[in-house]
């Protein structure tokens, strides 16, 4: 006969082991296998649920910090038409430190008209303070639209206020300089290249800086308080422009500025001296650019000067003046005698761009002046290219879009 299996301990019933209810004929093998699946679908679903509802949280989280987020962005806007005038600065920065950090593009484009109306007020009534801020949020608004036809529109409507200010030798130097910025930067995001506002902005901006040219003599003229740091910003909004000219107008600005350019070397204003050092490199590489036999006009004299800013001594300088002046003036000689260009990497996130010329510098500064550290977020969000190689397009920035709110570019895929 057959031996007769021994039940385990703790049966207590046939067909019952360890205390749990088997199928009949199932092995211990079997059983073990089937109660570690119970428990492992079980453990999964939990986690599951667990990990759902977390999600779900997060979600909520973040749906109601944007919704907290825009109820302040709607109270700034709301401020910017109180009859405080310390109201109405406070609702300025308050949007200028929300534009530089943060893409805003669903939110600003649904009140535009209503920012663009409140900032046309401050423009038209506010006073010095108020009109610098108003100028400077606007340029962050037309970044913010992408160069869009929303930004372009009010551009359109509101350049005629902007130059009104900055050619008014009555106005503050404060907002005129920021109109400066703002006239080129707006200009640089929102119109068409070759465009009537190019060509008229640019006109503007000359008639600007060109008052710190030498006389017919020969003569550097005596600069009025405040001018040379207006002087300053118009000429580098200026050469923000000359990127965008295409090169049959290229030949005409070479040939005007850059000897007038040289002569402003010496002028007494250490920012002024180093905007035009920068502008001549600038204008010299797309003179290169344009033709690989361009040569400046008495370079050896201009080197000489080069030369002599990029040692300069003088104990009555300051110290930090002294060393931010010769640092760019070597680079510029450099550039000048051997056409070398130190690579500069600048990182963001995981991601770098490489600025490799002097115009995409200029046109990454010109961003970074108007977003301070907030530039690094949009380059990062907006998603630019690992590094733009220097047979990539000119623009280290994408400007125009076919599409609503994103940047795109040729060749390479750069939406932000």
């Amino acid at each position: 006969m057959p031996r007769s299996k021994k039940g385990k301990r703790g049966s207590s019933k046939p067909g019952m082991k360890n205390g749990v209810k088997g199928e009949s004929g199932a092995s211990d093998d079997e059983l073990t296998s089937d109660i570690l699946s119970h428990c492992s679908s079980a453990s999964a679903s939990e986690s599951t649920a667990v990990l759902e509802e977390a999600t779900g949280a997060e979600q909520v989280d973040e749906l109601t910090a944007q919704e907290e987020t825009e109820d302040k962005l709607k109270q700034c806007i709301d401020n910017l038409m109180d009859k405080s005038s310390k109201t109405r600065l406070a609702g300025l920065e308050s949007l200028r430190q929300a534009f530089s950090s943060k893409v805003l593009y669903d939110f600003l484009t649904e009140r535009r008209l209503t920012i663009s109306d409140c900032l046309e007020r401050s423009l038209k009534k506010g006073g010095v303070e108020e009109q610098a801020a108003a100028a400077t949020l606007f340029t962050l608004l037309c970044i913010q639209l992408g160069g869009g036809d929303e930004a372009e529109e009010g551009f359109k409507v509101l350049r005629p206020i902007l130059t009104a200010i900055l050619i008014d030798s009555t106005a503050s130097i404060v907002a005129r300089q920021s109109c400066a910025r703002a006239l080129g930067m707006c200009c640089y995001v929102c119109t068409a290249e070759e465009g009537e506002d190019l060509v008229k902005s640019l006109a503007l901006l000359e008639s600007v800086f060109m008052s710190s040219y030498p006389n017919r003599e020969g003569t550097m003229p005596t600069p009025k308080p405040g001018s040379p740091a207006l002087h300053s910003a118009a000429l580098q909004a200026w050469s923000l422009l000359v990127t965008l000219c295409p090169a049959s107008r290229l030949t005409v600005l070479l040939n005007l500025h850059l000897p007038k350019l040289q002569a402003c070397l010496q002028s007494s204003d250490v920012n002024f001296r180093i905007a035009a050092g920068e502008t001549i490199a600038l204008l010299v590489e797309l003179g290169r650019d344009v033709d690989e036999d361009f040569e400046v006009e008495d370079s050896e004299s201009l080197c000489e000067s080069l030369k002599g800013l990029a040692t300069d001594g003088n104990k009555h300088r300051a110290k930090n003046d002294r060393r931010k002046q010769r640092s760019i003036f070597r680079e510029v000689l450099h550039y000048i005698e051997s056409e070398d260009f130190t690579v500069e990497k600048i990182r963001f996130g995981v991601e770098d761009v490489y600025i490799d010329s002097f115009t995409r510098r200029r046109i990454y500064d010109a961003f970074k002046e108007i977003m301070e550290s907030g530039v690094r977020h949009h380059l990062q969000v907006r998603k630019l290219t690992k590094a733009i190689q220097p047979t990539s397009e000119r623009h280290l920035w994408p400007r125009r879009s076919p599409h609503p709110g994103r940047y795109c570019q040729k060749q390479q895929d750069l939406s932000i």
